[in-house]
């Protein structure tokens, strides 16, 4: 059925009836979209005006374009979350009632490199503990975790706990308390390492955030490196006019 004229460009109103379609379930997740030319039809629009409301429709990740393959609709989501706040991933994956877990990959001690000295700026002697984990959601795979952080901020005995929330230790001597995070966000495609982890498929891209975690006295004390599956997290930051 075509869409109903009203003063709006016909590209908005295209992209409007596309989304309602996908809300009512006519197109469901992962499912490939008719061809341009068919839609275009149905619709009863050109195809100039369908390619632009595709575009616009990929750019806010609703749907995904696979060269020589076709249209796709996106999964939405199933974890959101503000970044104006330090929340965790178990908190997140709580809220949406699934069970949060987590697999130890790795957990190591090693003399500071180079961008370990400048990120936390310690000495070539200081020693950094690397944890590689991955964060699960009712037993699937959906963050992969690598932080790092120096060995004087963590208890003694760390290496050898089975488990244990970096945070908490961290501050378990009360000598320190994490105070506020600086956050860097990154889309990436196809990641050798983190995408067979998380078992993506190669077109489902992910979410990096680095986050480099400060104490009250504005030292850090944390960096992490966070792959998120982007068919499962979204992030929103709110902002305020000044």
């Amino acid at each position: 059925m075509s869409i109903k004229s009203d003063q709006r460009p016909l590209y908005l109103q295209v992209i409007d009836r596309m989304k309602q379609d996908i809300a009512a379930g006519i197109y469901k997740e992962k499912e490939k979209l008719p061809s341009e030319f068919e839609l275009s039809k149905s619709l009863g629009v050109s195809r100039a005006t369908l390619r632009e409301a595709l575009r616009l429709l990929e750019e806010d990740n609703i749907i995904i374009r696979r060269h020589g393959v076709g249209t796709f609709v996106n999964p939405k989501p199933v974890f959101s979350s503000g970044i104006e706040q330090l929340t965790s991933v178990s908190d997140m994956i709580r809220q949406v009632g699934m069970e949060p877990g987590a697999i130890y990959l790795s957990t190591s001690e090693s003399i500071a490199a180079e961008e370990d000295i400048k990120r936390f700026h310690c000495s070539d002697a200081e020693n950094i503990i690397t944890i590689e984990r991955v964060r699960t959601a009712d037993g699937e795979p959906v963050v992969y975790c690598i932080d790092k952080v120096p060995s004087q901020f963590m208890p003694e005995n760390f290496l050898g706990r089975s488990e244990s929330s970096i945070f908490s230790a961290i501050e378990e001597s009360g000598e320190i308390r994490i105070s506020y995070a600086v956050t860097f966000i990154d889309p990436v495609g196809y990641h050798e390492d983190a995408s067979p982890i998380l078992e993506c498929d190669p077109e489902t891209a992910l979410l990096v955030l680095k986050q480099l975690h400060y104490d009250e006295d504005d030292q850090v004390v944390l960096y992490s490196k966070n792959y998120f599956r982007a068919d499962k997290f979204s992030f929103h930051v709110v902002r305020k006019r000044v």
